[in-house]
């Protein structure tokens, strides 16, 4: 308790708003459905960092852990609210990265738990390079875990639930390209270990067909290149019209002369 008075008063100047809400996302996350959730989005994420390159991935996230890591990009970090596992503390919208600093950008849950969601999104937009990569997770308001959101008496009835299709939107208005959507965790938010465990049949079909109704979403997006732009070519002038030459007409008889 008195660490966290002391954690307090280092970020005064935070929103207190904003620390509650991410420290209580952080404890739900710990839950045992949050720990269902997470472990699902592990394997997901693992699968489509694997594809990507470069030397610098910047990981903002609600769920506590350390940074998510890339088999191909050199250095990993964490930024965010003065949590567990965060590097960097920062405010949603002032991160300290320069423009085009991250080859990949995570925002995991960012959306879901923040006070400004277009605002985060452009931080976030602004420091992935041009050709770079931003994957959002969060979670699917049309699911059995939507509607649960909204019988929840916990933090998680402050998530936001953000369709992903106005997600898509977004993303497009900042210049990036949807490469793709995924859907995971398929089975209902029950605390049942054992009716997980019945369930899991149905978790391994309906992810193999990636049907709308999962439990969370990862959008995968490139961030489009800034091509030249094309040079137009010189007008030309008229030359006015061509018209026939005469030619003189000789005929055979005056030829022969």
């Amino acid at each position: 308790m008195k660490r966290e008075c002391m954690d307090r008063q280092a970020w005064s100047h935070l929103d207190p708003h904003w620390l509650d809400l991410l420290e209580g996302a952080e404890q739900w996350f710990r839950s045992p459905l949050g720990q269902l959730l997470l472990s699902r989005q592990q394997q997901l994420l693992e699968e489509e960092l694997q594809r990507l390159f470069g030397g610098y991935l910047v990981h903002y996230s609600a769920v506590p852990g350390p940074a998510v890591k890339a088999a191909h990009i050199q250095r990993s970090v964490r930024i965010g609210a003065p949590l567990a596992g965060v590097e960097i503390a920062c405010e949603e919208q002032s991160w300290p990265l320069g423009e085009h600093a991250a080859d990949a950008v995570v925002l995991q849950h960012g959306l879901d738990f923040c006070l400004s969601p277009h605002g985060l999104l452009r931080e976030a937009a602004f420091s992935v390079r041009p050709g770079g990569h931003l994957l959002i997770v969060g979670f699917n308001p049309w699911s059995l875990w939507g509607l649960r959101h909204w019988l929840a008496r916990d933090t998680w009835r402050q998530a936001r639930c953000i369709d992903p299709g106005r997600v898509s939107d977004w993303l497009h208005l900042l210049g990036f390209a949807l490469e793709k959507r995924r859907f995971g965790c398929y089975r209902p938010p029950l605390c049942n270990s054992t009716w997980q465990a019945r369930l899991q049949p149905l978790e391994t079909r309906a992810e193999a067909w990636q049907l709308p109704g999962a439990g969370f979403y990862v959008l995968v997006a490139r961030k489009l290149m800034v091509g030249l732009r094309p040079l137009r070519p010189p007008r030309r002038e008229p030359r006015g019209q061509l018209l026939p030459m005469p030619v003189a007409k000789i005929s055979r008889r005056d030829s022969e002369s």
